[in-house]
């Protein structure tokens, strides 16, 4: 009888922390099934670099804030995999609002958020928890941000909407206890696109000025948080309910 190979179901896994931790999760020996809402070229692109690892991916469109497509995108991976062993809920969306204009901010791209960063997390666990337990060792991790854990100058329902990811963390990992390890991942100023599209023409700027005030001497990148993520999952077995800052100590340190 062969052996069941592991697998992981990566929402966001299109660009940044969803796509290292597609590909890192590749090169660990998992299959990958790759959501997407949007991004369908970068999607499938993914799925070519996974597939150059020796590992199977699934491309799984879908808007995680929508119960009856998360349900399907969950039965698609059941058939595939037909059980899984990692959940990492990436998927996330934020605002260019300034956080100082509260009457910029509508109440319907309030409630997008927090469909996508709070009520996605908690449609997908729901709907991959009858793969999860077939695994012997399941575990979920959950991409929050360091603004869910101190104020920031991010979008207002952005920031609220990581902090309710932080408690929906600790809160999983009470009543999916012991059969199922849930963590988050809160990293700071991070490298790339999502915050070239915050910050904008101060962008090299603001993000020199932040690696010069850091520790380690830099931003956090895609790549790290990946990293952290597959140290939770492949390790730290006794660790449960945790929030792991990853931000070259910047926040601890200032």
């Amino acid at each position: 009888m062969a052996t069941r190979r592991k697998s992981a179901l990566v929402t966001g896994a299109a660009t940044g922390i969803g796509r290292s931790a597609a590909l890192a999760l590749a090169r660990a020996g998992y299959d990958v099934a790759i959501n997407y809402h949007r991004s369908d070229a970068a999607a499938r692109a993914v799925a070519d670099e996974v597939a150059k690892f020796g590992a199977t991916p699934i491309l799984c469109r879908g808007d995680v804030a929508d119960d009856s497509q998360v349900r399907s995108m969950l039965t698609q991976v059941g058939e595939r995999f037909g059980a899984l062993d990692v959940l990492i809920n990436n998927a996330g969306m934020t605002s260019t609002v300034d956080p100082h204009d509260f009457e910029a901010m509508t109440v319907e791209e309030w409630d997008r958020i927090f469909a996508v960063n709070v009520r996605g997390i908690f449609l997908v666990t729901r709907a991959a928890l009858p793969l999860l337990r077939k695994s012997s060792e399941p575990c979920i991790v959950n991409t929050a941000s360091i603004v869910g854990l101190r104020p920031g100058p991010q979008a207002l329902p952005y920031a609220a909407s990581k902090a309710a990811a932080v408690n929906l963390t600790r809160t999983m990992a009470l009543h999916l206890g012991p059969e199922i390890r849930v963590n988050a991942v809160a990293p700071g100023w991070m490298e790339g696109d999502w915050m070239k599209r915050m910050l904008k023409d101060r962008y090299d700027d603001l993000m020199a000025r932040r690696a010069k005030m850091t520790p380690l001497r830099r931003c956090v990148t895609a790549d790290d948080v990946a990293e952290t993520m597959m140290s939770l999952i492949t390790a730290n077995r006794f660790v449960t309910g945790e929030v792991i800052v990853i931000d070259g100590g910047y926040s601890s340190t200032t």
